[in-house]
């Protein structure tokens, strides 16, 4: 196993950050902690790095108790959000830092430097300096900086979130290809859903410094274990149970709250016994998919998404009277809060 992390907790001050936090990340896996600000997520990470002790708990690297060793021992490579490059080291110089600290061979330096402005695509480019390179390039910079170490452990603070929308996209596509390469163990904490499903193999879920859920993209989307995870990662209308679409459909359930996705949510241009009416109150296009947001007669309103196709052959129109019904809902026990 890569990472244990055992009951482990940490307060700050009267803020508790961790609350017996518990998980194991797998060799060669990439892992997102994703969650909300305050949710523990860059704590747990400055934890497994060493830049902070657990008031309780152990934590083990590759199979050894790492809890009160120092980042030096650990043998982690760490990149920041805003980059902490050298601005007056040339980029081959900032990359080759750390095996300047180890004492490396100059030809070990030369040749490990080398091979990694072609990993990262940069090759050619070793000679600027940080100021002569875009946001993305500088970010690969850091990448490769601590992969020049061979770290057992690769850990990324919000990496891509000083970035713009392009440049975020195209790096996360990039750092996936990146992690299949080189195989080395990498946690990165990120807010952004979207973000987690596309590039982790894994996605811890984090939430008042605890976790709600750790699985596949898949399975967190397709099968949320609270309220909190439903709601988090990806769309989703929130209902009363006692909403005439649930009663028309049998969907008879004991707890207060049903919880439906937009894609969920069939949109008919006639009506029968297990569809209620609705009139579009607003369209929304996104490029592939669009969105109409929808007012029933009972003065609740949906989201509903629709393929590009769909919306053409239902020709929605604003203010047009349709009948909608749900496809698959969800209610959780009465003990989840979100």
């Amino acid at each position: 196993m890569g990472i244990v992390v055992e009951a482990v907790s940490k307060q700050f001050g009267s803020f508790k950050a961790l609350d017996q936090v518990s998980v194991e990340i797998k060799t060669g896996g990439l892992v997102a902690l994703l969650g909300p600000s305050g949710s523990g997520k860059s704590t747990l990470l400055r934890l497994i790095a060493g830049l902070e002790m657990p008031d309780t708990g152990k934590i083990f690297l590759t199979g050894k108790d790492a809890t009160y060793t120092s980042v030096q021992e650990r043998n982690i490579g760490f990149v920041f959000q805003h980059y902490a490059l050298f601005k007056h080291l040339s980029v081959r110089k900032n990359i080759a830092f750390g095996l300047e600290i180890q004492k490396a061979s100059k030809s070990k330096i030369k040749a490990k430097v080398e091979e990694l402005l072609e990993l990262v695509q940069l090759a050619g480019l070793g000679d600027r300096y940080p100021s002569q390179l875009s946001g993305g390039q500088r970010q690969r910079v850091a990448l490769a900086r601590a992969l020049a170490v061979e770290p057992t452990v690769l850990l990324l603070d919000e990496p891509f979130g000083a970035l713009d929308a392009k440049v975020r996209k195209d790096l996360r596509a990039w750092l996936r290809r990146l992690h299949d390469e080189v195989h080395v163990t990498t946690v990165f904490v990120t807010h952004d859903q979207e973000e987690a499903m596309e590039v982790s193999d894994e996605i811890v879920v984090m939430n008042k410094g605890q976790i709600e859920q750790v699985g596949t993209p898949a399975q967190v989307y397709d099968h949320p274990a609270t309220p909190f995870v439903m709601s988090f990662i990806g769309p989703v209308n929130v209902l009363p149970s006692s909403s005439r679409m649930f009663q028309a459909n049998g969907f008879d359930s004991p707890h207060p709250e049903v919880f439906l996705r937009p894609q969920d949510v069939m949109i008919e241009t006639h009506g029968n016994g297990s569809s209620v009416g609705a009139r579009v109150s607003r369209i929304i296009h996104l490029g592939w998919e669009v969105q109409a947001e929808l007012t029933l007669d009972d003065g609740q309103v949906v989201a509903a998404h629709l393929t590009r196709d769909r919306f053409d052959e239902l020709n929605l129109q604003p203010q047009q009277r349709v009948y909608v019904k749900p496809k698959e809902a969800k209610a959780f026990p009465l003990h989840y809060s979100i």
